[in-house]
């Protein structure tokens, strides 16, 4: 086929036409040697010159089109029916195949067609071709290169005015880009005329970041869409929730109202599994924790309030520092407090109250990281003051595992994605722990020193090879690990499982063990407390028997007083007293006492008689 390109210029606007012709070559100018000339110069001995052995070479920089993309819609419909029937009517359709059924034509070609089909299925049947012949054994790499990693780029924060880089979340897609949040945590600190954008990073351009994000207030979370790459969710230091798409640009494209948005600086944001892709949530230190919806985000969709007292009231709520969800278990997330509580949530409760599932206790100050084990969901991993601890939700008085106290502050931590017995932790002396449980348990497999500044976040990528940490002058150091720390190796799924649940059992045995002492004890302070209560009792028996023998000898005393002075008036005043009355006022006198000596009590009637019998042998006296 012949190529032909049509010009559609004219023959003017082609510029001057060339004329070449052949013809000799001519001397034009002939400058002979001229040896006077010779006095005017030095001679220099030796003389050195330089000599590039290698071609050389030059570059050019060519900035090539982009390849834009765009999402096209392709709208099926049912064809192959003819005009008169309507594939929508299910008894035309009917009636139609029953006629084509009929149809000679129709069984000839089916029966023609049936013998190639049936040659294709007796083939299949007879070899699978997709078989997978080692498909229930894992592909597992034994390596025994020792525990090491090294620094392959620094992305440093390009503003004069250094902020910390609080957050750090990996590119969804390849993870060939890293988002970076930048704030100042010190509160009421922060330079007047400090930035507030964060950046997005490509990994092979450290020197200038991609992507500048602009938000309203300085970012302290930042996290990918994991369905859409194009799509952040980032938490502000006023509270507010900011959402972005790189394709419209760095400027903010939801943003949450002010009035519906967290009182305090938003220290955890996560993206949840939901049909849209839209729905997130977020917590903060004013003790909420909110649902939102990107297409909707003016207000939450839902608040719950961290109040284990199951009170619901604000004011008694728990700062929220760090977020956990997980998508195998939907209903379930878990919230890191200031207090070092980790308080488990149940989204479908229906009440606020019963959203609060359980708490576990165990740090002292708050805790910075909190994830869930990627092939153990049920254990999950704690950062807090100067240890590591990890649990499990069928032990909830205390952690299975711990590391031990750090002389410095731990700031962050996180699993290992590839392999579920190593763990990493940050700390405020700039140096990274790498934790492989299955080496050693007591001290880190690997301690780097990173940097000399303090080292505030931590995000490791999906495959489990490169770890990227932000330090507090905004620094983000990205580290690639050995082959040993990111594969996974023979039978460490069985063997992690199996130290987990070791030491499970081991904590529900001390738990039932301290509970059985704690029993004892409050048996015996029970105890003590109702022998005290007995004592008590018969204390206050022996007073009230007291008591009423006074009481008692006080009547009987009144009553004689009174029998005495009846007598008196009703009988002469005699001169002298009777000595066989005195003898009987003595009598009865000593016999009262003998009997308040003995304890006993001492009758009206024997009183009375005893006086009767004294008046008798008074009156049969002469005066």
């Amino acid at each position: 086929m012949e190529i032909v390109y049509v010009y559609l210029k004219k023959r003017s606007e082609f510029g001057k036409q060339c004329n070449f012709s052949e013809r000799q070559a001519e001397l034009n100018i002939d400058i002979s040697p001229n040896p006077e000339l010779a006095a005017l110069y030095v001679e220099r001995n030796p003389v050195d010159t330089g000599i590039q052995c290698s071609a050389s070479m030059s570059e050019h920089e060519a900035n090539t089109e982009r390849f834009e993309m765009e999402s096209c819609g392709v709208n099926h419909v049912e064809g192959g029916w003819p005009k008169d029937v309507n594939p929508q009517e299910l008894e035309q359709t009917i009636r139609f195949r029953k006629k084509v059924e009929k149809d000679e034509i129709y069984i000839n070609a089916v029966m023609q067609l049936g013998s190639i089909m049936e040659h294709c299925i007796k083939q299949n049947n007879a070899i699978d071709i997709y078989e997978e012949y080692f498909d229930d054994e894992e592909a597992v790499e034994v390596t025994e290169e020792a525990p090491s990693a090294k620094t392959i780029n620094v992305f440093r924060d390009p503003q004069e005015i250094k902020r910390t880089a609080t957050h750090l979340s990996w590119h969804p897609d390849g993870n060939r880009k890293l988002a970076v949040a930048y704030s100042c945590l010190k509160f009421q600190r922060a330079p007047m005329s400090m930035n507030y954008d964060s950046y997005i990073w490509d990994l092979e351009n450290p020197n200038r970041p991609e992507i500048a994000l602009k938000p309203l207030s300085p970012l302290v979370t930042l996290e990918y869409n994991p369905k859409d790459s194009h799509v952040l969710l980032g938490g502000c230091y006023n509270g507010q929730i900011a959402c972005w798409d790189t394709r419209k640009g760095s400027l903010v494209a939801e943003l949450s109202t002010i009035e519906f948005s967290h009182r305090d600086p938003v220290y955890g944001t996560i993206w949840l599994q939901s049909k849209t892709g839209t729905e997130c949530f977020s917590a903060s230190t004013d003790g909420q924790v909110m649902w939102w919806d990107i297409r909707k985000i003016s207000e939450p969709t839902e608040v719950v309030i961290m109040d284990i007292s199951r009170k619901e009231q604000l004011e008694n709520a728990l700062g929220a520092i760090s977020l956990e969800f997980e998508s195998t278990l939907p209903t379930k997330f878990m919230v890191g407090t200031e207090q070092g509580i980790v308080i488990s949530c149940n989204r479908k409760a229906k009440t606020q109250a019963e959203k609060i599932v359980c708490t576990f206790y165990g740090h002292h100050g708050p805790i910075y990281a909190l994830q869930r084990n990627p092939f153990y969901p049920k254990n999950f991993l704690t950062v807090g003051d100067w240890t590591a601890r990890i649990w499990s939700e069928d032990s909830r008085e205390s952690s299975i595992m711990w590391t031990k106290y750090h002389m410095a502050y731990l700031s962050d931590g996180a699993w290992s994605p590839v392999r579920p017995a190593v763990f990493f932790t940050t700390k405020m002396d700039g140096t990274l722990d790498i934790w492989d449980l299955v080496f050693k348990q007591c001290d880190p497999a690997l301690s780097l020193k990173v940097c000399d500044d303090p080292l505030f976040c931590l995000r490791v990528q999906d495959n489990g090879c490169l770890i990227a940490c932000g330090s507090e002058l905004g620094t983000t150091t990205l580290l690639e690990v050995s082959s040993s720390l990111s594969t996974l190796q023979r039978n460490e799924k069985n063997i992690a499982s199996s130290i987990f649940e070791r030491e499970t059992r081991r904590e529900k045995i001390l738990e039932a063990r301290h509970r059985e002492m704690r029993l004892k004890e409050k048996g015996k302070a029970e105890g003590k407390e109702d022998d005290r209560k007995e004592e008590g009792a018969a204390l206050d028996h022996d007073e009230l028997v007291g008591k009423a023998e006074e009481e008692f000898f006080e009547v009987i005393f009144s009553e004689l007083k009174r029998k005495e002075a009846e007598a008196l008036k009703k009988k002469p005043k005699p001169r002298e007293k009777s000595s066989i009355k005195v003898e009987a006022e003595e009598e009865v006198e000593e016999n009262v006492g003998e009997e308040e000596e003995a304890g006993g009590i001492i009758g009206i009637d024997a009183v009375e008689d005893m006086s009767e019998e004294a008046g008798e042998e008074q009156e049969d006296v002469p005066t």
